[in-house]
């Protein structure tokens, strides 16, 4: 099976991706690294790992969102790519792009969703004074934050919690849950029945 990482930024959770391959506990080829900006660290991280295929498209070379997307679904489908794995990728897919890789798409949500949608979950968690926030795996959909869950981790807020300390321990069991999310999906032990994912 054939994986591709999508990442725009730091690539933390790429770096865990790549390293579980190594390891042998995903039986996968990481076979594409895709960024929408160029000075992203995640390519640096993929030079390194040497993955065989490092792309990166700049979205305002393209007429549309649509004419992006299309690109990318086009190179995905020449590398023969099964699963798409969004790590840091800040772009918002659009429907053509998810129709063609319907139910081969995940992403990492920093929340317990469906609580705390959207580009602020960390700080907005911390706002609202809850006590237990974490981290989710979910498949895509045409919603934001709002596919099919794969699995979930809490993570305890601390009364003296900073956006930083929050955000480390959140990262940790992002690199922990991730992994384990793309395994399942490689070993062909997850189920999507409607809005709940069966594992096997």
């Amino acid at each position: 099976m054939n994986l591709a990482v999508f990442a725009s930024g730091n690539g933390s959770n790429l770096q865990a991706i790549i390293n579980s391959c190594r390891k042998g506990k995903i039986a996968a080829d990481l076979k594409l690294v895709f960024s929408d900006r160029p000075a992203a660290y995640a390519l640096t991280r993929a030079r390194r790992a040497k993955v065989p295929s490092i792309v990166s498209l700049v979205p305002r070379d393209f007429p549309s969102r649509e004419a992006y997307d299309q690109a990318c679904v086009e190179l995905l489908q020449r590398e023969q790519i099964d699963l798409v794995v969004l790590a840091g990728y800040m772009r918002i897919l659009s429907p053509l792009f998810i129709d063609a890789f319907r139910g081969r798409i995940m992403n990492i949500h920093p929340s317990l969703l469906p609580a705390f949608k959207g580009g602020h979950a960390i700080e907005d968690a911390l706002a609202y004074g809850v006590r237990v926030t974490g981290v989710t795996v979910h498949f895509v959909d045409e919603q934001i934050d709002h596919g099919p869950i794969i699995a979930q981790a809490p993570v305890r807020i601390l009364a003296q919690d900073t956006r930083e300390t929050l955000a480390a321990r959140i990262h940790r069991a992002e690199h922990r849950l991730y992994p384990q999310a793309v395994e399942m999906f490689v070993s062909g032990r997850l189920k999507i029945c409607g809005r709940t994912v069966i594992p096997s």
